[in-house]
C-alpha cells in the first residue's frame, strides 16, 4: 500500500517493479494476487485506461495505520498499550534520542 499511497495512480507493473527493487523475494504472481485481494477488500481501486489498470488507494494511509495498529494491539497485547510499550522497551535497544522522544510523548 505504501507504494500506491506514494505514487498513485500507478500500474501493476510499476508496483511490482518497485516491490522487487525493495525486496527481491517478491514474485510478480504473488504481488498480483495481493493487488486483487486489496481490490476485493475495497482498499485499492483501479481505473480502466486502455489496456492499463492504474491503481489508486481507496483508504487513507492514516486510517489504515490506525485500524491495523488497533487490531495488532488487541490481538497481540489484549488491548494493553502498557504491555506493548513495555515489550518493545525491554526487547529493543533504544537510542538515547529515542528514549528522550518516548519520555516527551509520555509527558504530554
Amino acid at each position: 500500500m505504501r507504494v500506491v499511497w506514494s505514487r498513485h495512480p500507478i500500474s501493476a507493473a510499476e508496483i511490482i517493479e518497485t516491490l522487487v527493487a525493495q525486496d527481491a523475494t517478491w514474485h510478480p504472481v504473488t504481488a498480483k494476487t495481493l493487488l486483487n485481494r486489496l481490490v476485493k477488500k475495497r482498499v485499492l481501486g483501479f481505473d480502466l485506461d486502455g489496456r492499463s489498470y492504474p491503481y489508486r488507494p481507496l483508504v487513507r494511509e492514516r486510517d489504515c495505520v490506525n485500524a491495523v495498529s488497533s487490531s495488532f494491539l488487541e490481538r497481540v497485547f489484549g488491548g494493553s498499550l502498557n504491555s506493548m510499550v513495555a515489550h518493545f522497551v525491554e526487547h529493543r535497544k533504544l537510542s538515547p534520542k529515542q528514549v528522550r522522544e518516548l519520555r516527551k510523548l509520555l509527558d504530554e
